[in-house]
């Protein structure tokens, strides 16, 4: 008599072998995924600094791109920095919200912890003060202590995307 289709036993081992494939490839999958979820992220961010000078250049004001409530990875906003106290002035107007999408924490260095300010012509400063503000925001890796991609801010206002994979302190939660 002719077999027509599979075993109950061909099945099952077809089944185990499937499911043994999967497990070796789900960690590398969602490794993948994490990795580019941050650079998505670090390139919005990179984007949302950029957009932030063109704007205070634009409207010859002061700009200030900040963390929703102090934490870049929960998102960031743009705001027009009229009475000079950043974000703690609720009243300055809000000009772009974005939600954060990264896995991992983004922290900034000292400089851009908090935020990042224009002036009227462009320029990256510090508040109440004539001195530049330039520093590196950190996308940091989930599980380890470690800077998988850094936005990094130039005295001149220029800002780069930069892919040095390196042990970060600021990333030690």
């Amino acid at each position: 008599m002719q077999q027509q289709g599979f075993s109950l036993i061909e099945l099952l081992m077809g089944l185990a072998i499937a499911t043994i494939v999967l497990l070796l490839v789900s960690p590398a999958f969602a490794a993948l995924t994490e990795s580019n979820h941050r650079e998505q992220a670090a390139h919005a961010l990179a984007s949302g600094i950029r957009n932030a000078r063109t704007i205070a250049i634009t409207h010859n004001q002061t700009v200030v791109i900040h963390g929703i409530n102090g934490d870049w990875g929960q998102g960031w906003r743009i705001i027009l920095d009229i009475s000079g106290k950043g974000p703690a002035d609720s009243n300055n107007p809000l000009l772009v919200e974005h939600a954060g999408s990264a896995r991992g924490s983004i922290v900034g260095n000292r400089q851009v912890r908090r935020y990042i300010r224009f002036s009227g012509i462009g320029a990256p400063q510090m508040p109440g003060r004539r001195a530049f503000q330039a520093g590196t925001l950190h996308f940091c890796a989930a599980r380890e202590p470690v800077s998988q991609l850094q936005v990094v801010l130039a005295a001149t206002g220029r800002v780069s995307l930069r892919s040095d994979k390196a042990e970060q302190t600021l990333c030690q939660r």
